[in-house]
């Protein structure tokens, strides 16, 4: 998706956000795009990347990620609050006999959304329909899946946020009133047919909440974010995908893999796949805590879950720009990095683990960074001048 910026200064820049679009009279599809095909199960546009610790989805991890998924709730391992509350919602909705409240779905990625979204689906008994943001391009597309939808059906949309603003007001109505608004002819003659839907569950999914418009947001009647992972859980994680691979690993190598993946289970999976890898050519095929360390040392990954790129972005805001503030839009050209992959990809765990901080000023090394790579604290005093 292309932001609009406006030109501001690179260390004031960091907290600015892009404008959203405001929302308008409810959108009317034409009948054009009403028998469009139906797509997919997770379209949700796996992108290259030879980074071992990158929490978007990569090509080599669709063919896994289905068969590693749990089905249930009771077998859905962490954010343990979220699946308490969905137990709960989901119990009273089947009691009632009625469709789910429409769920918004939100955190970093790699936490288990889609994961989360099926296992709703599965709870309540009913089909769930994939599709994502970017796919559905215009309102005859989506016209044509809200129409086939069953009663009580899952529309799952992964990244919604990136819906343009005509499709995503056609849902209003959809969400509200279970009818579909469609314009019939053109001109003077033209003439305005509400259609029926059934009673549909719509779970929406997004990294970025922010850029969903009020009237969208305010239309979820349930709300959850999805947060790293406790090191326990994934340590859990890791256990379970390994009996499902087939491959034997002690509980000390669990713990090591556990460490490294940064409170997100798609790390997880992939660094045990890479070590499963490691452990077939290099060991006698068991992953010990030894094999572990030697395979995640040829990955550089180190105790931290750091890898070349996250120490490449901290020595950089403290070498070339004194610790900080500074700007994401510098840092982002200092590294040869987008700004967006910057903000939604290397951040977040930086941040979350302490070794950055985000200031109305800018981007702040800080102490623990600095400690990391063996360097001196500097005062406060040095930091502003």
């Amino acid at each position: 998706m292309t932001s609009r910026r406006n030109p501001v200064p690179p260390a004031a820049a960091d907290d600015v956000a892009d404008p959203v679009p405001g929302s308008s009279a409810h959108a009317q599809p034409t009948l054009e795009g009403e028998h469009a095909a139906e797509h997919e199960p997770d379209r949700t546009l796996p992108v290259m990347s030879d980074r071992p610790v990158d929490p978007s989805r990569a090509d080599d991890d669709v063919q896994y990620e289905a068969g590693l998924r749990p089905r249930t709730l009771d077998g859905y391992i962490g954010q343990d609050r979220v699946r308490a509350n969905m137990q709960v919602s989901i119990a009273a909705a089947k009691g009632r006999g009625e469709a789910l409240d429409h769920v918004l779905l939100y955190g970093p990625p790699g936490l288990g959304k889609t994961t989360l979204a099926y296992v709703i689906g599965n709870e309540l008994g009913v089909p769930v329909r994939a599709t994502a943001g970017p796919v559905i391009e215009r309102p005859g597309d989506l016209a044509a899946i809200l129409t086939n939808l069953a009663e009580r059906e899952v529309l799952f949309i992964d990244e919604i946020h990136r819906m343009p603003p005509a499709i995503e007001e056609i849902l209003y109505p959809a969400m509200e009133d279970f009818e579909l608004d469609i314009v019939i002819g053109q001109g003077p003659g033209a003439r305005s047919v509400k259609v029926p839907l059934q009673p549909f569950t719509l779970i929406g999914a997004t990294t970025r909440a922010g850029l969903l418009t009020s009237p969208l947001r305010a239309r979820f009647g349930i709300v959850h974010r999805l947060d790293f992972y406790q090191e326990g859980d994934i340590e859990e994680i890791v256990r379970r995908s390994a009996r499902i691979l087939g491959v034997a690993i002690d509980d000390a190598a669990a713990r090591e893999l556990a460490r490294r993946s940064r409170g997100t289970p798609r790390i997880a999976n992939r660094l045990l796949r890479r070590v499963r890898d490691y452990a077939q050519v290099r060991a006698d095929g068991a992953i010990t805590q030894e094999v572990a360390r030697a395979a995640l040392h040829l990955l550089e990954v180190d105790d931290q879950g750091f890898d070349d790129i996250d120490r490449r972005l901290l020595r950089t805001i403290i070498e070339k720009f004194n610790g900080g503030p500074v700007g994401i839009s510098s840092i982002a050209a200092a590294v040869s990095e987008e700004r967006d992959t910057i903000e939604d990809i290397y951040e977040p765990f930086l941040i979350q683990v302490g070794f950055l901080d985000r200031t109305p000023r800018g981007r702040v090394a800080t102490a623990r960074a600095y400690q990391y790579f063996g360097l001196d604290v500097p005062g406060r005093d040095q930091r502003l001048w």
